[in-house]
């Protein structure tokens, strides 16, 4: 990664009140790193506390995302910056220091008289002195911070958690796994905006007659190859109070998310299992693949979580959909499925585009804890399957641990099931040390990361099965 040489500099305007969007990303880092909350959902609540406009909203986004993901930089230039450590600073005024810091080394359309000023005076707010503290420190920050983090260095693991912002030890497993100039081009992109795509509700329209009602709003969007109902969309995206939204015509969804479905390639009037499905996109894209035809059991065992799948299968007209509330791994439910899609909890470490935070939320221990509830999902959905019936299992991460070895653990334990070598279906995606199953990969695909699988259970069972 090249850092750009520093901007012409400007004198501080005085007097200047903090805008709305900057405001909003304080709001939301203190929440996240004060409070433990998730940034995206942070995010979503105080950008309508707000009442943010579309370009103020994709501005904050634009800080809060950004400055999550740079912490771990962040806090280091910060330590080299200011004659207290980092952890002795007041937490807000922590904050608003690594949303200013963000803004002058990885910002080029911002100002740096606005980066330098905002965040004085968002230290004011925070009361006692802490504002003379950050004028100096954005100041010096102005002079000398891009210079820094041009010098840091990514030849090895610890370097390269360094300069690009991950926690070491996941920089080292993806070292080993995928070499080093694999690893920090990863890096780099897990550092740049989440893909905006949308899938085309074909319940409802098709994907052209989408792209030319975004282009009627000043959304301009491009197709994508695959999959075939998707649009990348080429402007910033607020959904928000939207009438395609609201209507039911798209739904917001990686394209990687989308490969799920047409994986599992479910057909009109077969009977489908989704085990974990809430939020809906998933299963709202089984049911536009069926043409609203057959029957499709959707499993959750959050109520409220379950209310919001519910709400998204009214919106997206998939009638079909029966939503029950419970355990996956001891479902209500006497089996038969011709399809069970398993789109399992994981480390969501394909997604840190999109999931800022979930890169400083995850530890080599909490994969282990996930592997042993993966397992037993994926166990009582091999049982959901009638004989002859095929499961799809996927996670958004770049983890063999949660990907290949979860599933040669299932196979060596069931007899009845085999994996499909989607490699040669989709040789783009064929993952390279287990070829019959797909990784997704962002910086390759330029979409989330996810492992798929699929299996087919024999049509000839073993007594009692």
């Amino acid at each position: 990664m090249s850092v750009p040489a520093p901007r012409q500099r400007n004198a501080r305007r005085p007097g200047r009140a903090v805008s709305p969007a900057r405001r909003c990303a304080h709001r939301v880092l203190r929440r996240v790193t004060g409070e433990n909350a998730y940034a995206d959902r942070a995010f979503r609540a105080e950008a309508v506390r707000a009442t943010l406009n579309a370009r103020e909203r994709a501005f904050a986004q634009q800080l809060t995302y950004g400055t999550v993901q740079r912490l771990g930089t962040l806090d280091h230039l910060i330590g080299r910056l200011s004659s207290r450590p980092v952890e002795d600073l007041d937490p807000p005024l922590r904050d608003a220091l690594r949303l200013g810091i963000f803004q002058l080394v990885w910002l080029d359309g911002v100002p740096d008289h606005a980066a330098v000023s905002e965040t004085v005076e968002l230290a004011k707010e925070g009361g006692g002195g802490g504002h003379r503290l950050a004028n100096a420190l954005m100041r010096r920050a102005a002079r000398e911070a891009r210079a820094i983090v041009e010098a840091l260095g990514d030849g090895t693991p610890a370097e390269a958690a360094l300069r690009h912002s991950h926690p070491e030890w996941l920089v080292r497993t993806w070292w080993d796994l995928l070499g080093p100039e694999e690893t920090l081009a990863l890096l780099e992109r897990d550092n740049e905006p989440p893909e905006r795509a949308v899938r085309a509700n074909e319940l409802l329209t098709t994907r052209d007659a989408l792209a030319e009602a975004l282009q009627a709003t000043g959304i301009h969007s491009h197709a994508s190859e695959q999959p075939p109902e998707a649009l990348v969309v080429d402007s910033p995206l607020d959904l928000a109070g939207s009438p395609l939204f609201e209507g039911g015509a798209l739904m917001p969804q990686s394209r990687a998310s989308m490969v799920v479905a047409r994986v599992l390639a479910p057909e009109p009037g077969e009977r489908v299992l989704d085990v974990c499905a809430a939020p809906g996109a998933k299963t709202t894209h089984l049911a536009a693949l069926m043409a609203g035809e057959g029957e499709i059991v959707a499993l959750e065992r959050h109520p409220g979580r379950a209310a919001e799948l519910e709400a998204n299968c009214r919106r997206m007209r998939a009638e079909r959909v029966e939503v029950i509330c419970a355990d996956a791994t001891r479902p209500p439910l006497e089996g038969g499925f011709h399809r069970v899609l398993l789109d399992a909890p994981c480390s969501a470490l394909g997604t840190l585009q999109g999931r800022p935070d979930a890169r400083w939320r995850r530890s080599p221990e909490q994969i282990v804890e996930l592997t042993q509830v993966q397992d037993g999902l994926l166990a009582a959905a091999a049982d959901q399957l009638a004989p002859g019936g095929t499961l799809v299992y996927s996670t958004c991460t770049i983890s063999p641990r949660e990907g290949e070895q979860r599933i040669e653990a299932l196979l060596a334990a069931r007899p009845d099931l085999e994996a499909d070598d989607l490699g040669a279906e989709w040789p783009a995606w064929a993952w390279r040390h287990a070829p019959r199953f797909l990784q997704l990969l962002p910086h390759r695909d330029r979409t989330d990361g996810f492992f798929i699988a699929r299996l087919r259970r024999s049509t000839r069972l073993p007594a009692g099965g």
